[in-house]
């Protein structure tokens, strides 16, 4: 080895070993602070809207997706839910061309659309009935897949008053959400089963049809505000394991009294089952959604971090 190159070579082991002291030095605050909030990990999560924050204006014609669109962009939200009785002509599809023009604004807005939705029924006994609501279904897992989305909210319905018992009922419902789900798998949408006090009421009852259902391209949509009973805290956390994704309200029952949420909590369960993607913010009752939707929005920011 000549002189030179040994020179070249102690400056080379010099220059590493400082350039080590100085990385040691720090401070671990280079970290981004969304990492680590008070020991969770959230680094991984991140606030949608959903669309029915806005749904007297929507429903009225007052506003339109876009401007919920546009609203999202304003405030910094990076993601949207789009139930589908928002788009015109529902139930039916809506056209081609008004899907891309949602889905093309969407694109330049830089605003992921995560989830549609249906009213659907799934308690009737008439498979006649029963028909027409996977029908529904099915033709809006065809319009997600062309908003580029990757599932559709489903219920499993409103209760019909015929006189059947719980486990009787639910079979058909399974069947009908296997049926609809193995349509989803061919289109390459999930469904998204959502808690939401019908027939479905109790953390036990969403574990027992999940656990029937049994299917890859199902999962829940935890609605943090529909379980009622003296610690929601503990349904959500027991079922949150099946979450692919989230309705994140501004309250939740203790029993039948509603109470502001603790998104403290909330988002400790969150980050500890798992979860990846987004939480979509949903604001209900009386006020301007506008401000509710932001205060909401800031409130669950700060805890994130």
């Amino acid at each position: 080895m000549t002189e030179k190159n040994k020179l070249d070579r102690r400056s080379f082991i010099r220059n590493v070993a400082l350039a080590g002291v100085a990385a040691a030095a720090l401070p671990v605050t280079t970290l981004s602070q969304k990492q680590e909030t008070k020991g969770r990990s959230t680094e991984h999560l991140k606030l949608s809207l959903n669309a029915f924050s806005f749904n007297d204006l929507l429903l009225s014609k007052k506003i339109s997706i876009d401007d919920v669109l546009d609203f999202c962009v304003k405030l910094g939200i990076d993601g949207v839910d789009i139930p589908g009785y928002y788009f015109p002509g529902y139930p039916a599809a809506p056209s081609d061309e008004y899907i891309f023009h949602v889905k093309k604004k969407a694109f330049r807005l830089g605003i992921d659309i995560g989830c549609t939705g249906v009213r659907n029924d799934f308690t009737w006994a008439d498979p006649g009935k029963r028909a027409e609501e996977k029908k529904l279904v099915k033709d809006w897992i065809k319009v997600t897949q062309k908003l580029g989305a990757p599932c559709v909210r489903i219920f499993a319905g409103t209760l019909s008053k015929e006189n059947f018992a719980w486990d009787e009922r639910a079979k058909w419902i399974v069947d009908d959400i296997r049926e609809c789900a193995d349509y989803g798998k061919e289109h390459g949408v999930m469904l998204a089963f959502q808690n939401h006090w019908d027939f479905v009421k109790t953390a036990s009852e969403v574990e027992k049809i999940l656990k029937m259902v049994d299917h890859e391209w199902v999962g829940l949509m935890l609605d943090i505000g529909s379980y009622r009973s003296p610690d929601p805290y503990k349904d959500i956390m027991a079922t949150a394991k099946y979450a692919i994704t989230w309705q994140m309200k501004e309250k939740v029952f203790i029993n039948d009294m509603q109470v502001e949420a603790d998104y403290e909590k909330i988002i400790d369960i969150v980050s500890n089952c798992g979860y990846r993607g987004y939480l979509p913010l949903e604001t209900l009752g009386q006020g301007d959604p506008y401000l509710k939707v932001e205060a909401l929005y800031n409130k669950v920011k700060k805890i994130l971090g």
